[in-house]
């Protein structure tokens, strides 16, 4: 049986492990992302390794969440973020960019790559065809170090649609009866692939 889109990318980027939903894997990771709200301590624990250089084909640092410069911790952060992807190779995207999710899947993202992000919708990578995983911190830091990213193989999820949508129906529809029969758990360590003629 031929190999869904999902397994084809884990199958190009494994680095040990066996293929079989539920073992332990370990993957190459392209692209990682973070945001300010959780990129100061990832970069902190990034210098740590002792590296000169990230080691991944792309990472890019996002000021998007802690915009708010009512005092001196915000700022400081967005200092400390931009002198280290200065030093380091890491995109900056300043504030008044976009969200780190969206500029990244337009700027950034490409079928076939694995993306790990320090923000819990880095997912949205997948639209376009990514392995694209929230992660923490250290993982992200570990990953820009060349370090494997570590997880269970997914089970792969395929939901056919078929037919065409009535007016005022949307994907965010689609979606949230996805979730109804899933439940919102349904889609944990799973990857959730779309098919069919109502793609």
């Amino acid at each position: 049986m031929g190999k869904n889109l999902a397994e084809k990318i884990i199958a190009e980027h494994l680095v040990s492990g066996k293929m079989i939903p539920g073992e332990d894997i370990a993957i190459k990771i392209d692209q990682t992302l973070t945001q300010d709200a959780t990129g100061t301590m990832a970069y902190l624990q990034f210098e740590a390794l002792g590296l000169k250089k990230v080691k991944t084909e792309v990472s890019v640092s996002y000021v998007d969440h802690n915009m708010l410069q009512a005092s001196f911790e915000n700022a400081d952060d967005h200092q400390y973020l931009q002198s280290v992807a200065s030093k380091y190779g890491i995109f900056f995207s300043r504030p008044g960019n976009g969200i780190c999710h969206q500029v990244h899947l337009e700027r950034f993202g490409a079928p076939g790559k694995t993306l790990l992000g320090s923000d819990s919708h880095t997912p949205t990578g997948g639209g376009i065809g990514m392995l694209a995983m929230g992660a923490g911190g250290l993982d992200v830091a570990v990953a820009m170090g060349g370090g494997p990213f570590y997880l269970k193989m997914p089970e792969v999820i395929k939901v056919h649609l078929k037919g065409k949508l009535r007016p005022f129906v949307t994907a965010k529809d689609v979606i949230l009866e996805v979730l109804r029969i899933l439940s919102v758990k349904g889609g944990v360590g799973k990857v959730i692939e779309y098919g069919g003629s109502g793609v």
